[in-house]
């Protein structure tokens, strides 16, 4: 089965430093075949007979042993990546004039009532739920009334990862 892992927080302003590379041959020390990853944000693209259980679990192991920092990690099927991308309305699009992220969503905030916990002004962007991942867009402009700045200090960052819609298009197989 393909699966896509999500690093949450790795790689960001010169901390938690993980090589892909050292990614790379760690999954494929487990027997993961067609590892792959994308940008240095910790997407790692494989295949392996495991089920996702399975897989997560060796994959946290393997982090406690292997770096000195925890790295909260999601798993998603190529399945689940596919459906959550194809939620994504088409004209969303990260360009000059809007901007459109995914936040993947770990088990424990995988809720339609997140939305409502979230410290953004809604009047400023469209957002959706979907199971696994929330989806939002904002015309650029009003990026900084949106407050959505201020997710970063809320307790609610901590339990997803986000990915811009071209990132999250891509680990879905949806563009080359």
């Amino acid at each position: 089965m393909k699966y896509i892992a999500l690093l949450r927080g790795i790689n960001v302003g010169g901390n938690r430093k993980v090589e892909m590379k050292k990614l790379r041959t760690l999954f494929e020390s487990f027997g993961y075949t067609e590892v792959s990853t994308y940008i240095n944000s910790g997407n790692i693209i494989f295949e392996s007979e495991d089920d996702q259980k399975t897989v997560l679990a060796k994959i946290t192991k393997s982090f406690e042993k292997t770096f000195d920092f925890e790295i909260p990690t999601l798993v998603k099927t190529e399945k689940e990546m596919k459906k959550i991308a194809k939620a994504i309305p088409e004209e969303w699009q990260n360009d000059d004039t809007q901007r459109t992220d995914v936040a993947y969503l770990f088990p424990e905030a995988d809720s339609k009532k997140i939305i409502q916990e979230l410290p953004l002004k809604m009047d400023y962007l469209d957002i959706l739920y979907m199971k696994g991942a929330i989806i939002w867009n904002i015309k650029r402009e009003n990026v900084n009334k949106s407050q959505l700045a201020k997710l970063i200090s809320h307790k609610l960052y901590k339990v997803m990862t986000i990915r811009n819609v071209n990132t999250a298009r891509f680990l879905a197989g949806e563009t080359e």
